[in-house]
């Protein structure tokens, strides 16, 4: 079964919660991680939008793209 949106969402929350509070033992996501895992999520279903989900992990944009909510 392909990844949905719902699956890259969860992914990019882990993602962003992780960077932002690593353990003493865990180093953040790098960019070459984040790539990979790009590339990965586009191999799973077709309508996987790179740029918005960098976005959402950055914490520029929602999770369908839209601005931020306060």
């Amino acid at each position: 079964m392909a990844m949905s949106k719902k699956d890259f969402i969860q992914l990019a929350d882990f993602i962003a919660m992780h960077n932002k509070y690593p353990s003493s033992s865990d180093s953040p996501f790098t960019g070459a991680h984040l790539a990979t895992l790009a590339d990965f999520c586009r191999s799973q279903n077709s309508a996987f939008n790179r740029e918005r989900w960098f976005g959402y992990i950055n914490g520029q944009n929602g999770p369908s793209g839209g601005k931020v909510k306060a």
